[in-house]
């Protein structure tokens, strides 16, 4: 997986429930065609891929109906590429949008294909995430707000403290990094975000699952109970006034109403292994994996890594976050034996202490909020910083006569 596939500034959004079709030219602009429909962006759109370039698309739609997206590869002025978009023209439905993937760095030709109503131009070759950026900005409005970043956070096994990173994480995302952020606790059974933030909403997250025809905009809202400034929770019920049994899509609807309304939105995911769970691990746009320094963890956490690849091919691996590390008279695997063993960096290990997160459970309130100077309150504000792009290097404590000097330097210079 590569490191950097989304800049910080920019989250591409996903790309709404489509037709496409591809007619190519080459065998490697195809497979990477192919290789795009497998991206977790791509999850809703429907691709079919075919060679032939532009006169197999004229043909196949004389008779038939045109998709959302027509992908033309052209190789050139010998392919006779304006002839066979205007033939394709006179076969097109009104709303269809064309790419053209070419072969040709021409400006004249590009501006020919915008004038004949080209939607986008690519150069070959090309790669899967160039493509996805296209078809995505291809239905996102002009002048609509940044799509929000998702982050879930996930246990490698039970009782490891997830639910607990994403509390202070989110509560770092919102204070430290001042961005609007929304805690979704979407463990219904079991949740416990309501406790550690010592609130009592009398809607959540169940009115949005269990009645998704009423899902709006208006209703996504009025389930938000304010915890900060900056900060909002959509609950769980924790009640088990009935069984969960949820639809692999259960969640879709909720997380777009929630993407196209907050900057962040921090994921507390169950300990469980559903088809709506993988589904939506694998559509977030960061991922973060608390474990604990045992082989439990180690083995959970590399199977974790394998069923969440293929359908991440264009995206960073997990973030790996020890916890609970350092308890006393407990065997544990060291921090550099387990990223060794997991052939991934960890992020941090948060230490063991009970009575610091005891503590803060109890009152309901954050690490930060109790002992801001905390090592592990630091890890959770450098976490926020990484997940966002916003990492700075921490500066040491320098000399006491550090200002002094500094303030004799300038004077020297001047």
């Amino acid at each position: 997986m590569p490191d950097h596939p989304e800049t910080p500034e920019r989250i591409i959004a996903p790309v709404p429930r489509i037709t496409i079709q591809a007619f190519c030219e080459t065998a490697d602009t195809a497979g990477t065609i192919e290789a795009a429909g497998q991206d977790r962006r791509m999850q809703k759109a429907h691709i079919k891929v075919q060679m032939g370039g532009a006169p197999a698309a004229v043909e196949a739609y004389r008779h038939a109906p045109t998709p959302n997206v027509i992908i033309i590869e052209t190789q050139g002025a010998k392919a006779k590429p304006l002839e066979c978009l205007d033939a394709l023209a006179e076969v097109c439905d009104p709303g269809t949008k064309v790419v053209v993937v070419g072969h040709v760095n021409d400006v004249s030709l590009y501006r020919q294909f915008i004038q004949r109503g080209v939607s986008d131009y690519l150069m070959a070759p090309l790669d899967s995430l160039s493509l996805i950026v296209a078809i995505s900005d291809l239905f996102s409005a002009p002048g609509v707000k940044p799509v929000g970043r998702t982050i879930a956070v996930f246990g490698a096994k039970g009782g490891i403290g997830a639910s607990t990173v994403a509390h202070n994480l989110a509560w770092s995302i919102a204070r430290g990094q001042d961005m609007s952020t929304v805690i979704a606790d979407l463990d219904i059974a079991h949740g416990t975000a309501s406790l550690n933030f010592n609130q009592d909403p009398p809607q959540g997250i169940a009115e949005a699952v269990f009645a998704p025809e009423r899902l709006d905009a208006a209703l996504v809202e009025r389930l938000l109970s304010k915890c900060s400034d900056n900060l909002s929770l959509l609950s769980a019920p924790a009640s088990l006034d009935r069984t969960i049994d949820l639809s692999e899509s259960a969640f879709d609807g909720l997380i777009d109403h929630l993407r196209a309304a907050v900057p962040c939105i921090v994921l507390d995911m169950p300990h469980q292994w559903s088809a709506w769970n993988k589904r939506v691990l694998v559509a977030a746009d960061e991922i973060v994996i608390v474990a604990g320094p045992d082989l439990a963890s180690l083995r959970n956490a590399k199977n974790l890594f394998a069923a969440l690849q293929a359908g991440r091919p264009n995206d960073r691996r997990p973030r790996i976050v020890l916890n609970c590390v350092g308890m006393p008279k407990r065997p544990e695997i060291g921090a550099a034996e387990f990223a060794k063993a997991l052939e991934a960096p960890l992020f941090a290990s948060i230490p063991f202490e009970p009575a610091l997160f005891g503590a803060a459970a109890n009152n309901g309130q954050m690490i930060a909020e109790l002992q801001p100077g905390a090592r592990s309150s630091e890890i959770f504000s450098d976490l926020a910083a990484a997940l966002l792009g916003r990492t700075e290097i921490r500066k040491g404590r320098g000399s006491l006569l550090e200002p002094l000097l500094a303030k004799l330097a300038r004077r020297k210079a001047s």
